[in-house]
C-alpha cells in the first residue's frame, strides 16, 4: 500500500512536470513569433522566449527519461528520491539566482534587454520548478 502511494505521488509529479515542459513549449514559441506577427522585435521577448523553449524542451526530456525508472521503491530508494528531491530544489534556488544575477548584471552593465529577457526567462523557469518540486516534497513527506 505505501510503495503503491508513492508510485502514484511520483507519477503525479512528472505528469505535472511535462504539462509545465509543454506549456512552457507552447507558450515560448508564441512569444517569439509574436513579434514576427505584429511587425516589432523585442529582443527582451526573444531571449525570454528562447529560454522558456529550451527549458521546457529539456525538462520534457528529463521527464521522459525519467518516467522509464518509475516503479515501487523500498525505503531505502524512496530515502534517495527524497534526497535527490532536495538537491533538485537547491539547484532549482541557484537557477533563481543565476537568473536574477543575469538580469540585474545585464541591465545595469549596458541595458541589455536580451540578457534581462534571458534573466527573466530562467528566473520564471527555475520558481516553476521549485515549486512543483516543493509540491512533490510535501507529497513525500507524508510518506518517507
Amino acid at each position: 500500500m505505501w510503495a503503491d502511494s508513492l508510485l502514484a505521488s511520483e507519477r503525479a509529479h512528472l505528469v505535472r512536470l511535462s504539462l509545465w515542459a509543454m506549456a512552457s513549449i507552447v507558450a515560448g514559441t508564441a512569444v517569439f513569433l509574436l513579434p514576427r506577427v505584429v511587425r516589432g522585435s523585442s529582443a527582451l521577448l526573444r531571449h525570454f522566449a528562447l529560454q522558456t523553449v529550451a527549458w521546457g524542451t529539456v525538462v520534457l526530456v528529463v521527464v521522459w527519461a525519467a518516467w522509464s525508472s518509475v516503479g515501487l521503491r523500498d525505503l531505502g530508494r524512496a530515502r534517495h528520491l527524497e534526497r535527490l528531491l532536495w538537491l533538485n530544489c537547491g539547484l532549482d534556488v541557484g537557477c533563481i539566482a543565476v537568473g536574477a544575477t543575469l538580469a540585474v548584471a545585464c541591465w545595469t552593465l549596458g541595458r541589455r534587454w536580451g540578457g534581462v529577457g534571458a534573466g527573466i526567462g530562467i528566473i520564471t523557469q527555475g520558481a516553476a520548478l521549485l515549486w512543483l518540486d516543493l509540491v512533490f516534497a510535501n507529497a513525500l513527506a507524508g510518506l518517507v
